[in-house]
């Protein structure tokens, strides 16, 4: 991994705040803190390190619980204070075991002590996350093959996965000729979800998929 990055404003600590955002989801994982050592060996290893406050030390994302997060790519924004480390992460973000560090809901009923669990259902999913939130699901069933698993039947019957697809497809177009946009959407995600499950079942993501579409872009 090499990239230039120059001209960053570290604050008046010699610190500056950096955003880690997985790479193929968008999601947001953590907001730590880097000083130009930090940046540095980020730069070099191509794997994710901070500077932290309260210990004041440097130190690699993961370093002791083995969740390295790969950076594909930094970007800074527009006053040069902060930055954005796109990344590939090995495994939970936060120190609690939790995927993010924003686990908690402002106004929601988790606990607002400092490492408190996160209450169930809590955050709701925005649209962004439902994609790769059902791609994980997806996979777990893969995995674990619950008894009665509409998802595992698919993938145990190939004919019958590619079948739906097919049909959902047609109630998409169908529905776009003569019913209701409410049901476009409901169709569409019908689509949508027997679509990542025929990637799951080929061992694909669907970050493979939208790869294929950013190399389309002119």
């Amino acid at each position: 991994y090499t990239h230039a990055m120059d001209g960053i404003r570290f604050d008046q600590s010699g610190l500056v705040p950096c955003i880690s955002q997985e790479w193929s989801s968008g999601e947001v994982l953590l907001l730590a803190y880097m000083n130009n050592e930090a940046l540095e060996r980020t730069r070099e290893s191509g794997e994710l390190h901070l500077f932290s406050r309260s210990r004041n030390e440097l130190w690699r994302k993961g370093e002791s619980s083995g969740n390295v997060q790969r950076v594909r790519q930094l970007r800074y924004d527009c006053d040069a204070d902060a930055i954005l480390a796109l990344v590939e992460p090995a495994g939970p973000a936060c120190h609690t075991g939790e995927r993010t560090c924003f686990y908690r809901l402002d106004g929601g009923t988790a606990d607002t002590a400092s490492d408190a669990p996160a209450a169930e259902g809590e955050p709701p999913l925005a649209p962004f996350e439902t994609l790769a939130a059902l791609e994980r699901t997806l996979l777990e069933r893969a995995t674990e093959r619950p008894e009665g698993s509409y998802t595992v039947e698919l993938l145990e019957d190939a004919p019958r996965l590619a079948g739906k697809l097919w049909e959902e497809a047609e109630e998409v177009t169908r529905a776009a000729a003569e019913e209701s946009d409410e049901r476009v959407a409901e169709e569409a995600a019908d689509l949508l979800y027997h679509l990542q499950v025929l990637l799951v079942s080929r061992k694909l993501t669907l970050a493979q998929a939208l790869e294929v579409l950013n190399a389309r872009r002119e």
